[in-house]
């Protein structure tokens, strides 16, 4: 593959060669495919789309982030976008339609085959964190009566259908299509032929419920060595089923946003194939709030001029503090964020957060504090200084750490997001504070 493919691409979209373009994308590993999809407007994904048909353009789909799928796919016609996502798994096709708004979304539902539309309706129904939002329906289920012999038999009749998904279990049941039992698929192939499914099924699976929250499941996931399991309602009925790597993609991904937040990407994704001013508005959003906030420290600055003017070395150390002690909350905020994910911690244990955090940043802000003293103590010559840079130090990485213990756990009871909010607020007031605290212990004993 040379290394700007995507130029021989658009040369032959624009010369609307169509077997040159299919066979350039047959070429292609799903890596390179999503490297040059990269490299392509909306339009030009839209054309290739049109150009490749509904199963290939279902492949090129899997192989785009969500957000830049949901654009493509908004750009094409219903018809052909109904094709495409017709050759989608059922939990991808709803990861799709999710996201596209919600006229298009109607549109292409409208065009759709009845039964896979209602497949969608109903899996768009559970949040996307939920077992129901991460389940597939793409499973094979049969009655816990019959023989091996006849669920075979069951398997090659549906087998063209089949050979689309990853199928490692059937799953037994009973009349009213409620879960019985799981079947590997390694069971069923040696058992007797005349063995019933009742006989050779693991009876009272793991089972979850479809609005089981992504932690539980990762959990599980992480205790046992199950490839899937299956996901019911409260009468359990089989729904469909939530895989391995489905749970730990998607784990991946809300940490991978939930970072992208902390450092200001509101979305929690930005791809730089999105349009040049959309991304520089969602970055001026997050930035502008900050260039005020950084303005109160300034002004800390500003009130405390005279005393900077008469002990210039503090000008060496502000920048010191303020950076340690956002570091200190910074780790603060990062295992409340963490512990709020997990649902181990609750917005209502503040004060046990608060004084989780105060212990710790006590310990910290001591020895942080006295290694900066004895630093500015051995460098400048000046004791009185080495303790009022130390004393400011100290106390602000108690603050630091008691603010970014406890302002997720806030924020998040204000129903707003905490990776997104977290980080400015703690950034401000370790300023604020680290700032008036040097300046004002200098103010009273330096100058």
């Amino acid at each position: 593959m040379s290394d700007s493919p995507w130029y021989e691409l658009e040369e032959r979209l624009e010369a609307n060669d169509v077997e040159a373009v299919r066979e350039l994308f047959e070429e292609w590993s799903e890596s390179d495919r999503t490297h040059v999809a990269s490299h392509l407007s909306t339009d030009q994904l839209g054309s290739l789309l049109d150009v490749l048909g509904a199963e290939a353009g279902a492949e090129l789909i899997e192989c785009l982030p969500l957000s830049q799928a949901v654009s493509v796919i908004e750009t094409v016609e219903p018809d052909a976008a109904a094709s495409i996502l017709a050759e989608l798994s059922s939990d991808e096709r709803a990861d799709v339609l999710g996201a596209v708004a919600e006229p298009e979304r109607e549109a292409i539902l409208d065009r759709t085959e009845p039964a896979t539309a209602e497949d969608v309706r109903a899996l768009l129904e559970y949040p996307p964190d939920t077992a129901g939002g991460l389940m597939h329906t793409e499973f094979f289920s049969l009655r816990s009566r019959y023989t091996a012999a006849e669920a075979i038999d069951e398997i090659r009749r549906a087998a063209e259908t089949l050979s689309r998904y990853s199928i490692q279990y059937l799953y037994a049941i009973d009349d009213q299509k409620r879960l019985e039992g799981v079947v590997p698929l390694r069971s069923l192939l040696l058992a007797p032929p005349d063995a019933e499914i009742s006989e050779i099924m693991i009876a009272d699976p793991v089972s979850f419920g479809a609005l089981d929250s992504l932690d539980r499941l990762y959990a599980m996931f992480q205790e046992e060595e199950f490839l899937g399991a299956p996901v019911v309602d409260e009468a359990g009925v089989l729904l469909g089923v939530v895989e391995r790597a489905a749970v730990d993609d998607a784990t991946i991904e809300e940490a991978e946003s939930d970072h992208m937040k902390s450092l200001g990407i509101a979305s929690g994704e930005e791809l730089r194939s999105m349009p040049s001013l959309e991304r520089s508005r969602k970055r001026l959003a997050w930035l502008s709030i900050n260039i005020l906030l950084n303005l109160l420290g300034a002004s800390v600055i500003a009130a405390y001029e005279s005393t900077l003017q008469g002990a210039i070395a503090l000008a060496v150390f502000l920048p010191i503090i303020s950076d340690m002690s956002g570091c200190s909350g910074n780790q603060a905020v990062a295992v409340s964020l963490r512990e709020l994910s997990l649902g181990v911690v609750r917005p209502a244990e503040l004060l046990h957060v608060l004084g989780k955090e105060a212990l710790v940043g006590i310990v910290n802000g001591i020895a942080l504090g006295a290694l900066l003293a004895g630093v500015a103590t051995l460098w400048r010559g000046d004791a009185m200084l080495g303790a009022v840079v130390g004393m400011a130090l100290g106390i602000n990485t108690v603050l630091a750490v008691s603010v970014g213990g406890t302002v997720p756990l806030l924020i998040k009871r204000m129903g707003w997001d905490p990776a997104l909010a977290s980080g400015p607020i703690l950034t401000t007031l370790t300023d604020v504070c680290g700032f008036f605290l040097t300046l004002s212990f200098a103010a009273a004993v330096l100058v």
